[in-house]
């Protein structure tokens, strides 16, 4: 009998430890959601957030100083495979090159927070930039997560069009294929190259939003 007691004492222990767990997880998870960024497809028809930076290499950046010319916001994190995917394949750098000899304004942004995946100093991106042939216009380090979270950046990569008058015109995927592998490259639609050819035409950008795909944003806290 007295075995029997022990055992039914151990098991409400185990039950109620558990139930603490499980207590104690679900705060930490509706915290999360609810620091997360803004819905970028919310922001899609509205002016862009201006911010102001200093890039990589010396240089004071605002957004606001671009009005006229169109503008692609590009999050990055090198250590992520779908990054990977259009870095390692040159798919991304041959956007850079066609779109900022057309005069796009294109700024590459890694908001990954010191410590964290994808962070560098602004000497180590320059050099990996240099490495890959990636030619932005600006590399931003938004190590503090302000641009990315004024944005609602989920992914890397997340990539955003800006028109000449700074309204956001386009936010999501780079493609319509969300997968890591650069094979699938050819046979997808290119979100952005569709959106910035039918902005420089004076065309209506037809898809405005799409759902991002890679790895996380690295915010900090």
């Amino acid at each position: 009998m007295n075995l029997l007691m022990k055992r039914a004492g151990n098991a409400i222990s185990v039950a109620a430890i558990c139930a603490a767990f499980a207590l104690s997880v679900q705060p930490m998870m509706i915290n999360a959601y609810a620091a997360s960024p803004v819905d970028q497809a919310s922001l899609v028809g509205k002016k862009a957030p201006d911010f102001s930076i200093t890039d990589t290499k010396g240089k004071a950046r605002k957004l606001s100083d671009f009005k006229g010319k169109y503008v692609v916001l590009e999050w990055f994190n090198f250590e992520c495979p779908f990054v990977k995917k259009h870095y390692d394949s040159n798919n991304m750098q041959k956007l850079q090159k066609e779109y900022t000899a057309k005069g796009v304004v294109w700024l590459s942004i890694c908001s990954s927070a010191k410590g964290k995946p994808g962070n560098g100093t602004a000497e180590e991106q320059n050099a990996a930039f240099k490495q890959k042939g990636g030619a932005p216009t600006a590399i931003l380090l938004d190590e503090d997560g302000t641009i990315g979270k004024a944005y609602g950046a989920k992914t890397t990569p997340d990539m955003y069009v800006i028109d000449k008058q700074g309204e956001l015109i386009y936010a999501g995927a780079i493609d319509s294929k969300p997968t890591p592998d650069s094979s699938d490259i050819p046979s997808s639609t290119n979100y952005v190259k569709e959106a910035l050819d039918e902005a420089l035409s004076s065309k209506p950008v037809a898809t405005a939003s799409t759902k991002s795909y890679g790895c996380s944003v690295k915010y900090g806290g």
